[in-house]
């Protein structure tokens, strides 16, 4: 068995920037054990598994090195990219995740518009330890998201935010029950609202470059304080990569951006004879 597998830079038009993740093209269901294998192979923060359900519904599932994760809105426009390059038919693409949220893609000039839920914060506290392994002075504000269980830290320096360097080990050691913390504050660059690094090392990698996932909250988060419905983030990760975002209602929400395919080719499976 072959399984037809991209590499993907999301979050950005240039190769080597935004956040790469694989993308698994399958024609029929594979065990959960084997998709986590092939992520850990990999290696990249998150690889989807995409299976053609009909002419533009697919089913799509996420995992990280460590674990399936739920929703990722990198690997989704990684997934929609590779879609719409191997089927330039498709104008329209419908993924349905584990959680069986339906999620709609369509192309818009040379982007690609997702479509996805809108999540709450709500007011949170945090242990000194946590800023301490983050190297953060002072937090101006804590939230917590429930559905992704991530802390959301704001911050009032751009500037900071880009400088932190933490110490992971001690990060993890910080807190129980959370799956990642995200750092964030107002952009002090011309083109951004607002930016932000979600660092993650509980469920998948140290860092996460470009996390689409987590703009699910952080829009309504910014966008409560901005006033505004549609904002441009900017994630100052080491790769960096951005999108605009755009609260449709109090349930939906869009993300816009692009995506560079870097690298096809194939996993070459072969069957495993246990009696030897």
């Amino acid at each position: 068995m072959e399984i037809k597998t991209y590499i993907v830079d999301a979050f950005t038009n240039e190769p080597f920037k935004g956040n790469p993740a694989g993308v698994c093209l399958i024609e029929e269901e594979i065990e959960a054990h084997l998709m986590l294998s092939i992520a850990q192979e990999l290696g990249l923060s998150e690889t989807a598994f995409v299976r053609r359900m009909a002419d533009d519904h697919f089913s799509i599932r996420f995992f990280s090195p460590k674990m399936e994760i739920p929703l990722c809105g990198h690997a989704t426009l990684a997934s929609s990219k590779v879609l719409f390059e191997r089927f330039p038919a498709l104008q329209k693409i419908q993924f349905s995740n584990i959680q069986k949220l339906d999620l709609v893609i369509t192309k818009e000039g040379n982007d690609i518009v997702m479509q996805f839920p809108v999540y709450d914060t709500k007011p949170s506290t945090f242990p000194d330890a946590l800023r301490h392994a983050l190297g953060i002075q002072s937090i101006t504000n804590c939230e917590y998201n429930k559905e992704f269980k991530v802390l959301v830290l704001e911050i009032d320096d751009s500037e900071v935010l880009g400088n932190l360097k933490p110490d992971f080990e001690a990060l993890c050691k910080s807190h129980t029950g959370i799956n990642g913390v995200v750092v964030t504050t107002l952009s002090n660059r011309r083109d951004f609202d607002f930016e932000s690094r979600y660092f993650w090392p509980w469920s998948g990698t140290n860092e996460d470059p470009v996390t689409g996932g987590t703009h699910t909250f952080l829009t309504k988060y910014w966008s409560k304080k901005l006033g505004k419905k549609k904002m441009r983030s900017y994630q100052c990760s080491q790769r960096s990569g951005h999108m605009e975002v755009a609260l449709i209602d109090d349930k939906k929400m869009t993300i816009k951006s692009n995506a560079h395919i870097i690298l096809n080719g194939a996993i070459k499976m072969q069957s495993v004879n246990h009696d030897n």
